[in-house]
């Protein structure tokens, strides 16, 4: 069972936190003192990661929740513990809690509103190409099936694929990854 936290400015100094977000998406604002581990990383992070919840508590954090959750459920199965922060970065900004982001980085939209873009474009594509070259109207209903299947697995192909948009990858200041992993282990 996955427990889901609504941690406080004051509790957080508390929690080895941990964004699931995308380097994009993590550098466009991020808990306070954050580390960024995307969560198909996370298999290759338990090691540090259950070095890090040896120490204290961990906490997974996403855009809204939904994320972390599932990165909870990925280190549970690898044997490590970790809570999840209740509506996420948006419900902690959404309480005048402060973020972090380097100077001059625009915000990435949320993975799952590049999704909806994405789907909704490749939708309206198929179904406009129709009448004119009839499979087109396949596009449609293979973004359909794509997002049905999501819906039923919990995962989702075209957010693996838009994560790896140059948007959506890390600035060139960011911390490296096999630093944060340092960082996580102490």
């Amino acid at each position: 069972m996955t427990s889901r936290v609504t941690v406080t400015p004051a509790r957080l100094a508390g929690y080895a936190v941990v964004d699931v977000r995308t380097p994009g998406e993590y550098a466009g604002g991020h808990l306070p003192g954050a580390h960024n581990v995307p969560l198909d990383r996370l298999a290759e992070a338990a090691g540090a990661l259950r070095a890090a919840a040896a120490r204290r508590p961990l906490l997974l954090v996403c855009a809204s929740g939904n994320r972390s959750v599932r990165g909870c459920e990925r280190l549970a199965a690898l044997g490590v513990t970790a809570a999840s922060q209740e509506g996420g970065t948006a419900a902690w900004a959404a309480a005048g809690h402060p973020v972090e982001r380097p100077a001059g980085t625009r915000a990435a939209w949320p993975m799952d509103r590049q999704v909806r873009l994405a789907a909704g474009a490749l939708v309206v594509a198929g179904f406009a190409a129709g009448p004119v070259w009839a499979p087109g109207h396949w596009l449609s209903g293979l973004v359909g099936a794509g997002l049905a299947l999501s819906a039923v697995t919990g995962t989702c192909a075209m957010a693996a694929l838009l994560g790896r948009l140059p948007r959506n990858r890390a600035p060139k200041d960011a911390v490296p990854f096999a630093e944060t992993l340092r960082r996580l282990t102490g």
